[in-house]
């Protein structure tokens, strides 16, 4: 989603047509690809097109340390230099292969509304999720999103990005249930019978089971209808409180994002939302 917005964005701004490279989904089984699912503006890159922009000379020792020297980019790509929000992208102005995560609202917010209209589901909605919006609705509602899967069970990834606190949810929930008068905690997870044994708060708490691991953007649809979020350390419950419009909301965000060090987060929490 991230890079389909800096896309988005860029496209908008040169008044060029936007395609995606899904090339990387033929050999991923953590998930499929969904965005086709939402209400999105692209096209799909053919094997040409996205070998015309990616193709490169063979490796040179000697070259390539004189490339990473100079931040050299690639004609026709331009890859992410750092975590941290690179001003350069915004003065592309000629078709361009994006390469990276670009995980920062700075390159996409000043096309926040037709973001939101993009990521809204193109279906109609089901019986079980509209109930639950309705209950969402009618409540004053608090995302919480508990990240496991692959959190926990890939070594790497679990080294990597690690998972949130039971500390970090009880402070979040305290914050939150402080800034509100009757906070209703909608609670979405991968892995709702760890959270069922194991988060305990002292408030009314539902926990949403009605989408399978196969219909996130509806987890998602349901998540940015609550008024206030708490996120985990994860881009799918960053999207969920991003794309609710409410100037009013409050999102608390974790501090630390990344179990090992070495990479500055500062520009992928908007300045409004607070870190615990």
């Amino acid at each position: 989603m991230f890079q389909y917005a800096v896309g988005r964005a860029l496209a908008e701004r040169c008044g060029r047509p936007l395609k995606l490279d899904v090339s990387g989904f033929e050999d991923y089984s953590l998930r499929r690809y969904e965005l086709g699912e939402l209400r999105i503006r692209a096209d799909i890159a053919s094997v040409d097109e996205i070998t015309r922009f990616r193709e490169v000379p063979p490796p040179h020792p000697i070259i390539d340390r004189l490339k990473k020297a100079i931040r050299w980019q690639q004609a026709g790509i331009f890859r992410e230099r750092a975590f941290t929000f690179d001003p350069d992208v915004l003065n592309i102005k000629s078709s361009v292969y994006l390469d990276g995560y670009w995980q920062s609202e700075k390159y996409f917010s000043g096309i926040a509304d037709v973001l939101r209209n993009d990521f809204t589901p193109s279906a109609a909605m089901n019986d079980e999720n509209h109930t639950m919006l309705e209950r969402i609705m009618a409540s004053e509602s608090i995302s919480l999103h508990v990240r496991r899967g692959d959190y926990v069970t890939n070594p790497h990834t679990a080294k990597y990005h690690g998972v949130c606190s039971l500390d970090y949810y009880r402070d979040a929930v305290e914050y939150i249930a402080s800034h509100t008068r009757n906070p209703h905690f909608y609670v979405f997870s991968d892995d709702t019978g760890w959270v069922a044994d194991n988060l305990k708060i002292d408030h009314p708490m539902t926990l949403v089971n009605v989408n399978g691991p196969d219909q996130g953007i509806w987890d998602m649809n349901l998540m940015k209808s609550c008024q206030h979020h708490i996120i985990a350390n994860s881009s799918f419950s960053w999207w969920g409180a991003w794309l609710n419009p409410s100037s009013a909301k409050q999102v608390v965000a974790p501090r630390r994002w990344f179990n090992e060090g070495g990479l500055d987060t500062r520009d992928l929490i908007p300045e409004s939302w607070v870190r615990l």
